[in-house]
């Protein structure tokens, strides 16, 4: 398969997970609103998102891929399924203690993530009760992280990207369905959304594995201790365990901003965590299916270079998915800073979703936009760096870029509130990729083609066309729930975006570039 076969298949299917996604938090909105029950449930719902993100896709993923890539490519497949098998083990060990500690430890978690919630008791009990029962929502999607990274490195990469659908899916029941339900009994309605997360766990999990079975490479954990002890003692386990040391740190650090960040929020006006989690929604997309699938697909290919020494194949890869960032994120900042607002009223305001919601959901994903591109570069260029399975390099500049941010929300909150947060990321992680790349072309790894002096004036040329556009627009069209009914805004919206994509993508033809020679690797 093609790279841009399989970028475009992740996107695709990614494109279907945040339209889903999307659907279930315009329907939470509706049906919640944004107060202090939501904001308990999105604390409850980041405590496993984050020890997933160590367990699972980050820390795991970032060692666990090269290694077993390298291991397919030298060892066979023989050797490469017991190391799956090990892997497995010592994982499924290590997951078992941890939803056991967790459920024990959430309230000392619920407090540390996110103390402000103390301002309201009932808040922060129903915090702490949602964490300890999502708890093993953790153990379900780090193991799915492992399929992820045994079908991605055999280049089946339809399945992972699918899965989070099915807890979209769930998600929207539980909302639409249990919510109702529950309220009727007597029950918190916000309390039906932990089933739903359980659910989509298992349905993720479930599917994963009949995937693997198909592949034949379905992981068989033992829980027998000597079975540990061997599986602790293989080399290929023992490497991943080496590169997850500063890859955890790495992960850690950037959890550690992300706690402050909620933690600062937890003290603001409630509903602040809130409004950054619709907001956070919508960023999403562009940063999913562009920086999500291009890092996905590219991983395997990077490491097959690095494997057979092919610097010039692992710099045009590099250079290729570079350009394909530029391109599509640079238009996207466009319309997240200047259209923001018509955005975010199209899509959420309903229900209990109000004016004041709309206008403090903008602030909050106008700072999210500013740093779009660096936050979908480093999807890009990091695996550059992991695919040498050089992960100190990263995480040396991720904690650089942590003691930056904390010091930008000294200086923004105080004027910004909850926008400020947003705003310090941002330009965090323009930072970070900005140091992330020069890494790369110091050690000579990347060496980018010729013809990008033309290339950024072209899409810059085209993006401030598309500026034009979508500022008449947001000033001449009506958003507000009060003046326009819902179906009429959401098509309006749609209408908008199709003729700002016509737009930008007939720019850029009329300047001369030539689209179909940018997207062949």
């Amino acid at each position: 398969m093609s790279l841009l076969k399989a970028a475009s298949t992740v996107s695709l299917l990614t494109l279907a997970s945040r339209v889903t996604g999307l659907v279930r938090d315009l329907l939470m909105a509706s049906v919640f609103g944004a107060n202090a029950m939501t904001d308990a449930f999105n604390v409850a719902f980041r405590l496993p998102n984050m020890f997933r993100r160590l367990f699972g896709e980050g820390a795991f993923s970032q060692a666990f891929v090269p290694v077993l890539g390298t291991s397919k490519a030298h060892d066979g497949d023989a050797q490469t399924r017991l190391l799956v098998d090990r892997v497995a083990t010592v994982l499924c060990w290590v997951l078992a203690l941890t939803c056991l500690a967790g459920v024990l430890a959430a309230p000392l978690l619920v407090w540390l993530m996110a103390s402000g919630l103390q301002q309201n008791p009932r808040s922060f009990d129903a915090a702490v009760l949602m964490a300890r029962w999502m708890f093993p929502y953790i153990g379900f999607m780090s193991l799915v992280a492992l399929g992820a990274g045994i079908l991605n490195t055999w280049r089946r990469f339809a399945i992972p990207a699918f899965t989070p659908v099915l807890l979209n899916l769930s998600m929207i029941a539980a909302a639409w369905l249990g919510a109702p339900w529950f309220a009727k009994l007597g029950v918190e309605p916000i309390y039906a959304m932990v089933m739903g997360v359980l659910g989509g766990g298992v349905l993720q999990l479930g599917l994963q594995l009949l995937a693997l079975h198909r592949l034949g490479m379905l992981p068989r954990p033992q829980w027998r201790w000597r079975d540990l002890k061997a599986a602790w003692a293989d080399s290929g386990t023992r490497r991943i365990a080496t590169l997850m040391g500063p890859a955890l740190l790495g992960v850690g650090v950037a959890h550690l901003s992300a706690i402050i960040n909620l933690q600062i929020a937890s003290h603001l006006t409630p509903g602040s965590v809130s409004w950054m989690s619709y907001a956070e929604r919508l960023m999403e997309f562009p940063t999913a299916m562009l920086g999500v699938a291009l890092g996905v697909v590219m991983t395997p290919q990077l490491v097959a270079a690095k494997a057979a020494n092919d610097a010039q194949q692992y710099s045009a890869m590099l250079d290729w998915g570079l350009r394909l960032v530029v391109l599509m994120a640079v238009p996207c900042t466009v319309a997240l800073l200047v259209f923001a607002q018509p955005l975010v009223a199209a899509l959420y305001e309903r229900g209990a979703f109000g004016a004041r919601d709309v206008l403090q959901t903008t602030y909050a994903l106008m700072g999210y936009g500013v740093g779009l591109l660096g936050i979908v570069a480093i999807k890009v260029l990091a695996p550059g760096f992991y695919a040498s399975q050089d992960i100190r390099t990263p995480v040396r500049i991720a904690l650089f870029v942590l003691v930056f941010t904390q010091l930008l929300n000294l200086l923004l909150v105080p004027w910004f509130a909850h926008a400020g947060l947003t705003l310090a990321i941002s330009l965090g992680a323009l930072i970070n990729a900005a140091l992330l790349l020069a890494g790369l072309l110091r050690r000579g790894s990347y060496v980018p083609r010729p013809g990008w002096l033309t290339f950024c004036l072209q899409v810059l040329a085209a993006s401030a066309l598309l500026a034009l556009f979508l500022m008449w627009a947001a000033s001449n069209m009506a958003w507000q729930r009060a003046t326009v009914p819902e179906l009429r805004r959401v098509a309006t919206l749609a209408l908008v975006l199709s003729g700002s994509a016509a737009i930008y993508f007939v720019a850029l033809w009329a300047s001369g570039l030539k689209l179909r020679r940018l997207l062949r690797p």
